[in-house]
């Protein structure tokens, strides 16, 4: 039997309010229960309020099968929310709450000992908007073993980001994935020539040592990149529903397939499957079906 990885997401745990409904979301999270589903020992680091929410969020997170041990309660802030408006290609814009409890992630023993056991770990750019969790967030991702892989999900979300932490960030990762629109914004912070997607990305993975670059298209799939190998792949088409997700599921997928060793382009195949199933479903986490998750 496979050993089972230790994979964590760290940032933000919140809720999107769509036109009809709350549903919860938040990069990390919706990427720890994917991790969860395809068959990690998944964790999230956060916090949330002592609210409803809060601990809605922690139910739905502990029904992923997501561990939440270190999942802080912050009494003196509100659990995340933000609002979701969809143009008419499905296409998600954000509205983001200011100074909320996943603003105040703080360094406790139980991270220590959380991080030191990572196969993987996932952070991105909101999660590290506020200077107590970009703090944290670092800490965490250092503090991971060497071997690890230290996966940085772009994820850049309005003004919630700058040079110093997408450069920061870029150090201490071992792998990035970015989508098309957010490739040449790195690019340009990173001060690295604009050229295409391929060889933007080469160079960042060249300029960090990175042993993985991922590059989302939308409709056109995806670019994997190694030290010596490439892969492109397409995406599957299906019905959109929303895009909510796609790229987390993406990321949840790739970083277990290519720990565990499997080709490159069959890491990619695998990636864009999960993406495009996402893309057809509403909201950002749901039952994959066993297809998609039992690969053998």
């Amino acid at each position: 039997m496979t050993q089972r990885l230790v994979i964590a997401g760290i940032g933000e745990v919140r809720w999107d309010v769509f036109p009809d409904a709350a549903r919860f979301g938040g990069a990390p999270a919706n990427f720890a229960s994917h991790s969860a589903a395809l068959g990690a020992e998944a964790w999230m680091v956060s916090a949330v309020g002592l609210d409803n929410l809060g601990a809605s969020a922690i139910d739905t997170l502990e029904h992923a099968g997501v561990g939440c041990e270190a999942v802080a309660r912050e009494g003196d802030h509100a659990t995340g929310q933000v609002l979701v408006a969809l143009d008419s290609s499905g296409r998600a814009n954000y509205t983001f709450a200011d100074d909320t409890a996943w603003d105040h992630i703080e360094w406790t023993p139980r991270l220590n000992s959380l991080a030191v056991r990572c196969d993987a770990v996932c952070f991105g750019t909101l999660g590290q908007r506020s200077p107590i969790s970009r703090a944290t967030i670092q800490r965490f991702v250092r503090t991971t073993p060497e071997q690890s892989l230290r996966m940085f999900d772009v994820n850049l979300r309005q003004q919630f980001y700058d040079a110093d932490t997408i450069r920061t960030s870029l150090e201490i990762a071992s792998a990035v994935k970015l989508n098309d629109e957010e490739l040449p914004i790195v690019a340009r912070l990173c001060d690295i020539d604009i050229g295409t997607p391929r060889q933007m990305l080469r160079a960042l993975m060249e300029r960090y040592s990175l042993r993985l670059g991922a590059l989302t298209r939308g409709p056109e799939g995806a670019l994997l990149m190694t030290g010596d190998e490439e892969s492109t792949c397409g995406a599957i088409p299906v019905k959109v529903v929303d895009t909510v997700g796609a790229g987390d599921a993406f990321t949840a997928t790739i970083v277990p397939d290519f720990l565990r060793g499997i080709p490159l382009a069959e890491v990619n195949a695998h990636a864009n499957s999960i993406a495009s199933f996402v893309c057809s479903q509403p909201g950002a986490v749901m039952k994959l079906p066993e297809y998609l998750v039992n690969r053998s």
